[in-house]
C-alpha cells in the first residue's frame, strides 16, 4: 500500500485520516505500547537536563504498521513534560499528518513532526527520532562547528566527529532533508544543525535518546577540555577500532541478558 506523502502533494488532496479505532486490533496494540514507550522517554530527557520548558521531543516508528503506509508516534506541541502521558502522544503518517488518533483536535504534534516524517520516509533503518536543545550541543550549533573526535566515547558512539548540519526553518521538511542528508551514510546518530541544536536517530527512541545523552556529553567534555588547551584527536585507525568493538562486542548478547534475568 503506498501512503500519500509531501513529497507527493496531489495524493494527499482530499485524502480522509486514518481512524485508530478503525485499524486491526493488532496495531491498535502496537500504537498503545509505543505511546507509552514515548511518553516515558521524554522524562528520559528531563532526567539528564537535554530540554527546558516545553522544548524538544522524541518519537517513534509504529512497529508494524508497513499495511498502513507507516505511522509514528510524537510528544504534542507547546505542552509541558509533566503533563505529558500515553494518551496524549500524537500519531501521524509519515506524511506528518496527524491520524484521527483519539486526541482532542486542538492537540497538535510537535513543530519538529515534518522533519521526524522526513527522516523515518527516507532512512529505513531509523526507529526513532530525538531532538533536545541541550546546552553544550547547542553551543556548537551556535558556532556551526562539528566536535572534534577526541574521546574514546565519541569514537565508540559516533564513529567519528559529530557533523553540523546545515541552517534549516523550522516548521516544514526543510530540517528533515538537512538531518538525512549529513547522516546519510555516516556512521555518526547524532547531527547538529547549524544554530538550532542536535537531532539523534536510533533503531527505536530509546536507542535515539541514549544518542542524545551521549551527544551532549561529549559536546560538554570537549568544549571543557579547549578552555584548558588544544584537545589532540584520535588517529582513524584507532576510531575505527574502538566503534567496531563498542557496536559488535561491548555489552550482554540479547541471550546474554535473557539469562540473567
Amino acid at each position: 500500500m503506498t501512503t500519500p506523502t509531501c513529497d507527493d502533494p496531489d495524493q494527499n488532496a482530499g485524502s480522509s485520516p486514518l481512524v485508530l479505532a478503525e485499524l486491526p486490533l493488532e496495531l491498535q496494540d502496537a500504537v498503545q505500547a509505543t505511546r507509552e514507550r514515548v511518553s516515558a522517554l521524554h522524562a528520559e530527557l528531563v532526567r539528564y537536563q537535554l530540554v527546558i520548558w516545553t522544548a524538544g521531543n522524541v518519537s517513534e516508528r509504529v512497529p508494524g504498521s508497513e499495511s498502513v503506509g507507516g505511522l509514528f508516534v510524537i510528544k504534542p506541541s507547546g505542552v509541558s513534560y509533566d503533563e505529558l502521558s500515553p494518551a496524549s502522544m500524537v500519531v501521524c503518517t509519515l506524511d506528518g499528518a496527524k491520524i484521527a488518533d483519539g486526541t482532542s483536535e486542538r492537540l497538535t504534534p510537535s513543530s519538529d513532526t515534518a522533519a521526524h516524517a522526513y527522516v523515518y520516509r527516507h532512512m529505513d533503518e531509523v526507529g526513532g527520532v530525538v531532538h533536545t536543545h541541550s546546552t553544550y550541543a547547542c553551543a556548537w550549533a551556535a558556532r556551526r562547528e562539528p566536535v572534534p573526535c577526541v574521546l574514546t566515547m565519541a569514537a565508540d558512539e559516533f564513529g567519528g566527529d559529530i557533523p553540523i548540519g546545515p541552517f534549516a526553518i523550522i516548521g516544514d521538511d526543510s530540517i528533515g532533508r538537512g538531518i538525512v542528508e549529513t547522516l546519510r551514510g555516516s556512521r555518526s546518530r547524532a547531527v547538529i544543525m547549524a544554530n538550532h541544536g542536535p537531532f539523534t536517530i536510533g533503531k527505536d527512541a530509546r536507542d535515539a535518546v541514549k544518542a542524545a545523552v551521549m551527544c551532549e556529553d561529549v559536546a560538554r567534555s570537549v568544549h571543557i577540555a579547549r578552555q584548558l588547551g588544544d584537545p589532540v584527536p584520535i588517529e582513524q585507525h584507532h576510531v575505527d577500532a574502538l566503534f567496531e568493538r563498542y557496536q559488535n562486542v561491548y555489552g550482554q548478547k540479547p541471550d546474554e541478558q535473557e539469562a540473567a534475568r
